[in-house]
């Protein structure tokens, strides 16, 4: 873990989610020494553009991204596959009950019980979330990158 390493995304928690084994090396303070990087480290991630006390929680983070991938460690195994990242979208807006909630109600479509039209939409919502939210994201998916 280094603020200097490649960007943590999802696809590296999706490829080493399928490993038998991964070994995470967190160095405090100033690093970890450079000879060790040079001849031991395969791979170096970061999980954004700021710098922590140490690499502990930046270790944390990417045990939960791989960890939530694994069978059984989720109650819905499917579920992580249509999470945010999955496809280079975001996820779409959730809603949950009551359908009205002070005045606020949720999309007639997501009560429709029409789960083609549902599903049309989630994807519409997904794509405008990502294009107005994290256009870096938007122009992967797009193929603009």
């Amino acid at each position: 873990m280094t603020p200097d390493g490649e960007l943590l995304e999802q696809r590296h928690s999706n490829s080493w989610s399928l490993k038998e084994n991964i070994m995470i090396l967190c160095g405090h303070y100033k690093g970890v020494d450079e000879r060790i990087r040079e001849h031991y480290i395969t791979k170096e991630i970061s999980i954004g553009s700021y710098v922590l006390t140490g690499g502990e929680l930046a270790a944390a983070v990417l045990v939960d991204s791989i960890g939530r991938l694994i069978p059984g460690v989720m109650n819905d195994e499917t579920s992580a596959l249509t999470d945010s990242f999955q496809d280079d979208l975001l996820s779409p807006p959730v809603y949950t009950r009551p359908p009205e909630f002070n005045g606020w109600k949720v999309p007639e479509v997501l009560l429709s019980g029409d789960f083609g039209k549902i599903e049309q939409w989630r994807e519409q919502q997904a794509i405008e979330r990502t294009r107005t939210r994290r256009p870096d994201i938007y122009k992967k998916f797009t193929g603009e990158e």
